[in-house]
């Protein structure tokens, strides 16, 4: 019971992107800021009644995931648009009535997560027609670590974009290449989110649901 619990605890963690101190501060103030390491270094081998139910909560899952009696509850996100239609890396959002509206998360991908669907071989050298393309919709200014790497921009003129960013001739401005067209160069970038997963056509089809799972 007690590598159960802390296995799926570790889990939890590991899917929202969050520590053992944030998963307690989320619990309140009366389980004590170690209460979930206390967990993971195996001092703590059991909880049960509502500090269990606490738990669960804060870990956004149920008891019984918890308890090892069940398999974790599954966590969906919308696909907000589709990429590589045009091979300039321009995102085209979905429209509310649209199928497949909803995806499920994958493994290593935070609740924050939202997904684009890869249509064409435009992007085949980053991810194949059918593809799912997952990152953090969190609209925060680009980072040094993140030059190099395929992103998704939004630029000052409001486009949207899939994109590799690169250095531009100025501080503050970027240099945007396609997967496979032109480079915008010198572009002003208002947030920059990098890609978390990649999920190719056979695995993504498993993960599309056309049923309305927020209802």
């Amino acid at each position: 019971m007690a590598d159960q619990l802390k296995d799926r605890v570790r889990d939890r963690l590991d899917v929202l992107g969050i520590n053992a101190f944030e998963a307690a501060r989320r619990m309140g103030d009366k389980t004590g800021r170690d209460f979930v390491s206390d967990i993971l270094k195996g001092r703590k081998n059991s909880v049960r009644g509502d500090k269990l139910t606490l738990l669960a909560k804060a870990l956004e899952t149920d008891t019984a995931f918890l308890l090892a009696a069940a398999d974790a509850p599954k966590a969906f996100t919308r696909i907000i648009g589709r990429v590589g239609a045009n091979p300039d890396g321009s995102i085209i959002y979905t429209s509310a009535d649209e199928a497949f509206i909803w995806v499920e998360l994958t493994p290593g991908v935070t609740s924050d997560a939202v997904a684009l669907e890869v249509l064409g071989h435009s992007m085949h050298t980053l991810a194949d027609d059918g593809s799912l393309i997952f990152f953090e919709s969190q609209h925060t200014p680009p980072t040094a670590d993140m030059l190099g790497e395929a992103v998704v921009v939004e630029t000052e003129d409001g486009q949207v974009l899939l994109k590799r960013l690169l250095r531009g001739s100025a501080p503050g401005l970027y240099d945007l290449a396609s997967i496979n067209g032109p480079t915008l160069r010198d572009q002003r970038v208002v947030w920059a989110a990098e890609i978390t997963a990649i999920v190719p056509p056979r695995a993504a089809r498993r993960l599309l649901k056309r049923e309305d799972v927020a209802a």
